[in-house]
């Protein structure tokens, strides 16, 4: 799943609207923060491997590390117990350790049996949603449009960068996803996880354009977010 993680982190400010969108965000994306880092140094690995699934050319040979459901209870724990002490904001914590959770949940339905419950384990889960394309657009365009929905209705731009900023990421990630899918498959392994290592600026740009927005009702406060 693609643009359905970053659904999650839209929809979160909802629920925790005193929280930054960055930090809200980081949660639902955060195992694919991890993954290329991961390939990077060795610790994974991918294959390109056209007609894995009739969505994607990946086959997600190995990735314990950062996407092994005990792993993502761990990294889902550490990331809520940071925030938490640095801001004391529960709502916003909970929206954390769900969205790092969330990425799995999700993962595990579009995947094919590939993820692992723990390092080492046997077992794999995946209910394979990506073997149909039609299927996989319906469920995760619905998320994407519920989320930003959410986003768009519960603040509102105090400015240009406030409108204009969120309108192009949301551009931007409906053509990564569309070339995702409609796109060759990556040349090779290290130019993908090379590649991957820009879903890093997404954190720095959706907290840019969030600061320029208001909750709408504007009486809840920003203090306590990070």
């Amino acid at each position: 799943m693609f643009i359905g993680h970053f659904a999650v982190g839209f929809a979160a400010k909802k629920v925790a609207p005193k929280a930054s969108l960055g930090v809200l965000m980081a949660a639902p994306i955060f195992l694919d923060l991890l993954w290329p880092v991961f390939l990077i140094l060795g610790l994974e690995r991918v294959r390109i491997d056209p007609g894995n699934t009739a969505f994607t050319p990946l086959d997600f040979v190995q990735y314990p590390i950062s996407h092994s459901l005990l792993a993502v209870l761990i990294w889902a724990t550490g990331f809520a117990f940071v925030y938490h002490i640095r801001t004391r904001y529960w709502p916003g914590t909970l929206c954390i350790g769900f969205g790092v959770v969330s990425h799995w949940i999700f993962d595990a339905m579009v995947h094919r049996p590939d993820l692992p419950l723990y390092p080492g384990g046997e077992a794999r889960i995946g209910l394979g949603l990506w073997n149909s394309i039609p299927a996989t657009l319906a469920v995760e365009g619905a998320l994407f449009i519920l989320g930003v929905r959410l986003y768009a209705k519960q603040t509102r731009p105090m400015d240009k960068v406030g409108v204009y900023g969120f309108r192009s990421f949301v551009v931007l990630l409906i053509l990564l996803y569309l070339g995702n899918l409609y796109g060759p498959p990556p040349p090779g392994e290290k130019v993908l996880a090379f590649a991957a290592l820009i879903i890093w600026l997404v954190v720095p740009w959706v907290w840019w354009f969030d600061r320029h927005r208001t909750i709408e009702n504007h009486r809840a406060s920003r203090k306590g977010s990070l």
